[in-house]
């Protein structure tokens, strides 16, 4: 990370200038100080991201310095170094919040690591606490969370596309948000006070989604003792988001053109045509041209869905978000008495080499074991499941599709072949893992 404000605070000369020249040729501007209260003070006029001072120092210490800086300054990072280096003063640093304890005399890799990895965990303590404040404050800019170069440009395209009302439809592989890109196309447009519903289609038969979608008359099949609302008369005005949309049997997808063509249905068992306005946004991991020409989707659905494609990026393509992604989850998912709050250094060197073939659901999956099993305050690599920690990167992979199978076979072995449990693992539905695992003949 380049371009950050330091202040260094070391009352031998030598030292400082040293800490100084370092930290500048690496790209950071960098203010001197020699004693804690001078530091104090430049802490109050100006702001700074990390602070990197000697433990002693005339007046008041450095120790008392980090205790002033941390209840002060949360937001800011604390570096301790130190000629007089104890285990017992290196516990007492970690334990008041220093980020790292470095030994005089400096090595120049170590403090510039050091340096780095700070700023890397504050960067990520600012975008948890600006979520957090959307959170408390009742809304959100977006729900997708990144700040990578892809994740803005499509953050970008979405808040265009929600102010038209076509039809959008997103491509992307399985665990890479395409229900919250719906969502946000959702909450940024002129809909947004009106109802989202979600459904997906690979998890109903044809006679079910028939019932879930139109709703059903009184009497209109055996127990149907009352009439009920379907998901697109409970969604006028809104948004209807159809999951898995290649997953639509013929007989449906039928049905769903003539509601986009017509903007009017039937209930089953119903004779009255129910009108509704509602934007239909479709998300689907497979090709969906494939589809039309194998003819298991119907080719003039495809073109009534597809006025706007938008492609949801994998996360192996935005590495750069995860620690941020990791900081969301562990606020996110922390229980009372859950004490892992931050991520060791090692897991994460682990988790940005690894493939992610699920993605940032995978990704969240990690981070719920991690804190339900973690009995310290980091999330360390022995949190990890085994074929995580020993995966292969994925160039070792010469095809996605490669990394998919291997990664479902290594799921299935550790669940003892019980489809549901991996299927929880994976963070997909039981059916679609049925269909994975005919497709790469797994059974």
């Amino acid at each position: 990370m380049m371009d950050a404000s330091i202040l260094v605070i070391e009352d031998e000369r030598i030292a400082r200038e040293n800490l100084t020249h370092v930290l500048t040729s690496a790209g950071h501007r960098v203010t001197a100080m020699v004693s804690a209260e001078e530091g104090l003070r430049e802490l109050e006029q100006q702001e700074y991201e990390l602070v990197v001072t000697d433990l002693m120092l005339p007046g008041m210490s450095g120790m008392e310095l980090l205790k002033r800086v941390r209840e002060r300054f949360p937001a800011v990072m604390v570096i301790m170094v130190t000629g007089y280096a104890t285990v017992a003063n290196a516990v007492e640093a970690m334990q008041k919040g220093a980020h790292s304890y470095i030994a005089k005399p400096i090595k120049l890799d170590e403090l510039r690591l050091q340096v780095e990895r700070a700023l890397e965990q504050r960067a990520l303590s600012v975008e948890v606490l600006r979520l957090r404040k959307l959170v408390a404050e009742g809304k959100s800019d977006f729900p997708l969370v990144g700040q990578s170069e892809p994740l803005i440009r499509l953050k970008d395209t979405v808040r265009q596309l929600a102010q038209m009302n076509c039809n959008v439809l997103i491509q992307g592989e399985t665990g890479t948000g395409k229900e919250l890109i719906a969502q946000g196309i959702h909450q940024l447009s002129r809909r947004a006070d009106e109802r989202f519903m979600a459904i997906n289609c690979g998890t109903f038969t044809a006679e079910l989604m028939d019932k879930e979608l139109f709703g059903h008359e009184k009497e209109a099949f055996t127990g149907a003792n009352r009439g009920q609302k379907g998901i697109l008369e409970a969604a006028d005005g809104g948004t209807v988001f159809f999951d898995e949309i290649g997953e639509l049997e013929l007989t449906m997808q039928v049905k769903l053109l003539r509601v986009l063509q017509e903007r009017n249905f039937l209930r089953v068992g119903g004779v009255k045509e129910i009108p509704v306005d509602i934007r239909v946004v479709a998300a689907t991991n497979c090709d969906l041209r494939e589809l039309v020409e194998r003819g298991t989707f119907r080719q003039d659905l495809y073109y009534r869905l597809n006025v706007v494609t938008l492609q949801a990026p994998p996360l192996r393509e935005h590495r750069e978000d995860i620690p941020i992604l990791i900081g969301h989850f562990l606020e996110k998912h922390r229980q009372p008495g859950q004490t892992v709050r931050s991520i060791a250094q090692d897991t994460l060197d682990i988790l940005m080499r690894y493939p992610f073939p699920g993605n940032v659901r995978e990704l969240e999956n990690l981070v719920q074991r991690a804190l339900a099993l973690g009995q310290g305050p980091s999330f360390t690599p022995d949190l990890l499941p085994v074929e995580i920690g020993n995966a292969r990167t994925e160039a070792s992979f010469s095809t996605l599709e490669g990394v998919e199978k291997a990664h479902i076979r290594k799921v299935l072995a550790a669940s003892g072949g019980n489809k549901t449990q991996a299927a929880r693992v994976l963070g997909i539905d039981r059916v679609s893992l049925w269909r994975k695992i005919k497709r790469f003949g797994l059974e």
